[in-house]
């Protein structure tokens, strides 16, 4: 029986936000993470391929994802929607990273929308890159659901291969991380390890058991079915005053992390069968 895997926990740069690439690198390593995840904003270097693989040497950390700049703050960032995409996972592959994070379309992005997910299994197998897909949540103006996604914000019932799953979104949504990861099976490749509260439809992106999604529940659920992704933290840290608070917060979360997807201490799933 082979030996059950390890699953990395890295950390995004929109977590040091407003600091950059280079500061990401730095203290994901200062921390004790397994890597990174870049997401492609305007700074330059999160553009940049090489760039990036100098820091990966430096650091001696991979890049265990690129997030595309899919959202809305990054409409003017690499183009069309589908260039976009391409590039993102052209970069990917250049910097060994195996996994794209994308969105899904907009509604006024009709045409990129309509071929969404055959598009982006044309790009996988172009790039040899995995795509998955972040689920998001409704837009609500003046107490009403704004149809803001296309098809939907919720990809659990669409026919995504590979899906990204977000606490603090899902929160926004009123969803139950742990039914959903469970519904996604082995179409959950990637995790954004976070929390919110779903108070006024923020999406707060609080430290993980800060918020009602439980992700302690599904890190431990991960670790007792031997998942193969990675966990990524993606919380907010804008309020943090100073470096040394910052740093403590992203501890913090690694800690989390560590400590409910450490496999010896969970328990034998036989063992929870009725």
């Amino acid at each position: 029986m082979s030996a059950p895997r390890d699953i990395p926990v890295g950390l995004s740069s929109s977590s040091v936000y407003p600091l950059t690439v280079v500061d990401t690198f730095a203290v994901a390593r200062d921390l004790g993470y397994d890597g990174v995840e870049v997401m492609v904003t305007n700074n330059s270097i999160s553009r940049d391929p090489s760039r990036l693989r100098d820091l990966r040497e430096h650091y001696q950390l991979p890049i265990l994802s690129v997030h595309a700049p899919t959202l809305l703050l990054t409409q003017q960032v690499w183009g069309t929607a589908w260039t976009k995409v391409e590039l993102s996972c052209a970069m990917a592959a250049e910097v060994e990273a195996p996994t794209v994070v994308v969105h899904p379309p907009f509604r006024w992005q009709t045409g990129y929308a309509d071929h969404f997910a055959t598009g982006i299994r044309r790009i996988m197998a172009d790039y040899g890159v995995m795509i998955a897909v972040e689920n998001m949540y409704p837009w609500r103006v003046r107490g009403r659901d704004r149809r803001a996604y296309l098809p939907h914000w919720d990809p659990v019932p669409l026919e995504y291969d590979h899906v990204t799953w977000d606490f603090s979104h899902a929160a926004c949504a009123g969803s139950h991380s742990l039914v959903s990861v469970q519904e996604l099976g082995e179409r959950l490749r990637h995790v954004h390890l976070t929390d919110g509260s779903g108070a006024q439809n923020r999406d707060e992106h609080l430290l993980p058991g800060e918020g009602n999604q439980d992700p302690a529940a599904v890190l431990r659920h991960l670790a007792q079915t031997d998942w193969d992704g990675s966990v990524i933290a993606e919380v907010s840290t804008r309020k943090a005053k100073g470096a040394g608070e910052r740093e403590q917060l992203l501890g913090d979360t690694l800690s989390f992390a560590r400590r409910h997807l450490d496999r010896a201490g969970q328990p034998d799933p036989s063992s929870l069968a009725p």
